[in-house]
């Protein structure tokens, strides 16, 4: 458990990676937590060679509650505010981001903002605007939240479920989220960026993923078959194929030896 943006967060950390790879960084979805991945970030981590870090978010698994509803700028804040700060707490330089549906967002607007070298970007379901596919799924979450078991399922990864769940469903059901969008960040984006969804995902279009093709430099996509919204558990093996393959070309790229002391290099 670590502080950073003023609350407590779950954190766990993975691997002994050789020198010169990069820490992959994971961002959860808006219902995910350190459990949700499952065993998806060892693998990987171990898929890769890379050492990994995954934490909860405020409001979710072990992490602190919310103590207040959430504002339309609560992927914004935790991008611009609580990541560099956990990132400076655990002395990561240029990480890697896999960010899956609010952390691929989460991710994007943290790499294009420029307040932290990012060595690359995993965007997995990622949103960049609000569809109607996303607001109708959401509202179906709400409905199963209220009349089904869903609340004792997600009680195997969250302290509070209450927290969790509207936390999240309420902000993006708000009349006043529909205008939330993050295009502006992605002309920032400088580093590579692989952008992966299903082509059954239940909350977006793939729209989504080719909007950052058209605004991000170095990026490629990747459409994944019979898979919906969670590749990592949909489809793991196909997700961490193309994930290793990215990872490696990446690390193939020799990045230039800045002058001492440079952050930016480490």
């Amino acid at each position: 458990m670590i502080d950073a943006g003023g609350h407590t967060l779950e954190v766990e950390r993975i691997g002994a990676a050789p020198d010169g790879r990069p820490t992959l960084v994971f961002l959860h979805e808006g219902l995910g937590s350190v459990a949700m991945w499952r065993d998806f970030p060892a693998n990987l981590a171990r898929m890769t060679h890379c050492n990994a870090v995954i934490y909860s978010r405020h409001g979710y698994g072990r992490s602190e509650p919310l103590a207040a509803s959430r504002t339309v700028r609560y992927m914004h804040d935790e991008a611009l505010i609580v990541l560099p700060e956990l990132l400076d707490h655990l002395e990561i330089m240029q990480p890697v981001l896999v960010g899956h549906s609010d952390g691929g967002s989460i991710a994007l607007i943290h790499a294009g903002s420029g307040v932290r070298p990012v060595r690359a970007v995993i965007a997995i379901a990622p949103h960049v605007m609000v569809e109607d596919i996303s607001v109708h799924s959401i509202a179906a979450a709400r409905e199963a939240f209220e009349k089904t078991d869903l609340p004792r399922r997600l009680a195997r990864y969250h302290d509070n479920v209450e927290s969790a769940f509207w936390g999240w469903n309420r902000i993006w059901l708000d009349p006043a989220f529909r205008d939330w969008n993050i295009e502006s960040f992605l002309a920032g984006v400088t580093c590579p960026v692989l952008a992966i969804q299903g082509e059954d995902d239940e909350y977006g279009t793939r729209e989504q993923v080719l909007r950052i093709a058209r605004r991000v430099r170095d990026a490629e996509v990747i459409m994944l078959p019979d898979c919906g919204h969670s590749p990592h558990r949909d489809a793991p093996e196909a997700l961490a194929q193309s994930i290793v393959g990215f990872i490696d070309r990446l690390c193939a790229i020799v990045i230039p030896a800045g002058p001492p002391g440079d952050r930016s290099q480490a």
